[in-house]
């Protein structure tokens, strides 16, 4: 195992304190491990928290900030935080206007963040409501497992939620949005090899080199099925067509199309990758009006992509384009 680390138990601790250095306009609590704008709690704002294993940079601290999140909890490395972590992020960004949990459809997240939620409404009355995403289609729902995973759409859910809190919208409309963002997306990921947890010191799963693995989730769980390895227009085929058969994307507002890194891909695999997906896109009568490409939700040096599509409106179109300053992402004054 090769990694730019000094201790693998003090990873997350250390990355925080670099995080810190590095960004002024954040408060880090490192005894509970959470990422704050550095001006929460925000008076008369829902406060959005979320938060997950760390390994998945720059979600979820790269994207606290004005226009997304107001708070990040990070766990060990593809470990959920511990509800501790949780409530302390609720009483740190309640506003009086309540507080909306972002939560990825893992069963360590989902009990932790549902534990924060009845303590801190237990200690403090804060009203808080709770959105899970469940957008990945490689999952398929009703085999024994608890629901599809949270991938992509989670980014998005954190910025167009983030817009509508600073709109000053009531924490049941920013609830709606979440809901109705998660409701809209699909997602389907594939790697070209596996990563390595620093505390493991091995691949999460070995992956030949002449190899593909396709549906994979982001802490390294194994995909659908492998296959030998194939050109990238045939990748994109394999992730493009579960989601077109889910979900009809040909409505009217058109979609947003985003291509992620894995966190071991390369700009330049991702925007070929991109040409690809928007080929398929265009034959299959589907407008694509918004783009992202890069690595926004990792795993850890995985090398692969996902792909995600969100359905768009009027509404959604104008909260996705609001402005927005996080580390992670950033533009609009």
């Amino acid at each position: 195992m090769k990694k730019l680390i000094n201790d693998p138990a003090d990873v997350v601790a250390e990355a925080l304190r670099g995080v810190a250095a590095a960004h002024p306009e954040l408060r880090v609590d490192h005894e509970h491990k959470i990422v704050y704008r550095a001006d929460a709690p925000v008076r008369g704002k829902v406060g959005l928290i979320s938060g997950g294993g760390s390994g998945h940079e720059p979600l979820h601290g790269g994207f606290v900030g004005p226009g997304m999140l107001d708070a990040a909890c990070a766990g060990e490395v593809f470990t959920s935080p511990v509800p501790d972590q949780m409530l302390a992020a609720t009483r740190g960004v309640d506003g009086d206007s309540g507080v909306l949990h972002i939560v990825k459809n893992y069963t360590g997240d989902v009990l932790n963040f549902e534990m924060a939620a009845e303590l801190a409404v237990m200690e403090t009355g804060v009203e808080v409501v709770a959105v899970v995403t469940d957008d990945d289609v490689a999952v398929q729902c009703g085999t024994g497992v608890p629901g599809r995973r949270g991938v992509g759409v989670t980014m998005l859910v954190e910025k167009i939620a983030g817009a509508a809190a600073d709109e000053g919208r009531d924490l049941a409309g920013v609830a709606d949005v979440a809901r109705r963002v998660n409701s809209a997306g699909r997602s389907m990921g594939m790697a070209l090899t596996s990563c390595t947890v620093p505390a493991a010191g091995r691949p999460t799963f070995e992956l030949p080199d002449d190899e593909i693995e396709i549906g994979i989730g982001i802490h390294g769980e194994p995909g659908r099925h492998r296959m030998p390895a194939m050109p990238a227009r045939e990748v994109a085929e394999q992730l493009i067509e579960p989601i077109l058969a889910d979900l009809d994307f040909t409505a009217r507002g058109g979609v947003l199309a985003f291509v992620n890194g894995m966190g071991g891909t390369p700009l330049l695999e991702l925007y070929l990758m991109y040409h690809e997906v928007a080929t398929i896109l265009q034959k299959s009568g589907v407008t694509v009006v918004r783009s992202l490409v890069g690595s926004y939700v990792t795993s850890l040096e995985m090398a692969g992509c996902s792909v995600t599509l969100l359905r768009l409106n009027d509404e959604l179109l104008r909260l996705w384009d609001a402005p927005v300053r996080t580390s992670g992402l950033r533009w609009g004054a």
